[in-house]
């Protein structure tokens, strides 16, 4: 198990099973929310358990998935896609050590032009 939370702890979660190695995200909707990319891992759905959301809001980013975040300090915690049945989460959310790695970049076409792509074993300009 896992534990995982906000900045301000007014989102806090647990997850109950694997995580999957971590994926850069460089597309304009990452880079704007979080100021750079976007590096996270997943998990199922029914392996996330939330142990406080008071603060947890969801924005509907696009017509296919939703961000969540929390709306007291602005933690960028969580991507959703409708159609899958795994959540994103940020990694550096999840308290110490992951145990999975950097597995690759996705869109690296809006990768940003003050940073090098490094690590990973592939970059792809989609998901």
């Amino acid at each position: 198990m896992k534990t995982g939370s906000c900045l301000c702890g007014a989102v806090a979660f647990e997850v109950n099973g694997p995580l999957r190695p971590v994926l850069a995200c460089h597309c304009i909707q990452c880079r704007k929310q979080t100021g750079n990319y976007m590096s996270a891992t997943s998990c199922a759905d029914d392996d996330l358990v939330f142990t406080r959301q008071d603060g947890l809001k969801w924005f509907r980013s696009s017509d296919e998935a939703q961000r969540g975040f929390c709306k007291e300090c602005g933690s960028t915690l969580f991507w959703k896609n409708d159609a899958r049945d795994t959540t994103s989460i940020a990694a550096g959310s999840i308290d110490g050590p992951l145990g999975v790695r950097l597995a690759g970049h996705i869109y690296c076409q809006t990768a940003g032009d003050y940073y090098e792509i490094a690590g990973g074993d592939y970059r792809k300009d989609r998901w």
